[in-house]
């Protein structure tokens, strides 16, 4: 069974295996995600794009993640 993370908060109504299921956008398959993102609006992809980016630096802060590279 495939195990949801739920990470990002942002939740879509998508179909699999026949059942519909409400799924993070980061749990979503890449293909979902193209399905989403080509069914909205050039706002609603900035606003996303701003709330997944406030939701990484918040993941970042709370576990005080840097990438390696930076370290």
């Amino acid at each position: 069974m495939v195990e949801f993370r739920d990470l990002d908060g942002s939740y879509f109504r998508v179909k699999r295996n026949g059942k519909w299921q409400n799924i993070s956008f980061s749990d979503l398959t890449e293909s979902e995600m193209y399905a989403v993102i080509d069914s909205k609006g050039m706002m609603w992809l900035r606003n996303m794009c701003v709330f997944l980016g406030q939701t990484i630096r918040k993941i970042g802060d709370e576990f005080d993640l840097v990438r390696e590279d930076k370290v």
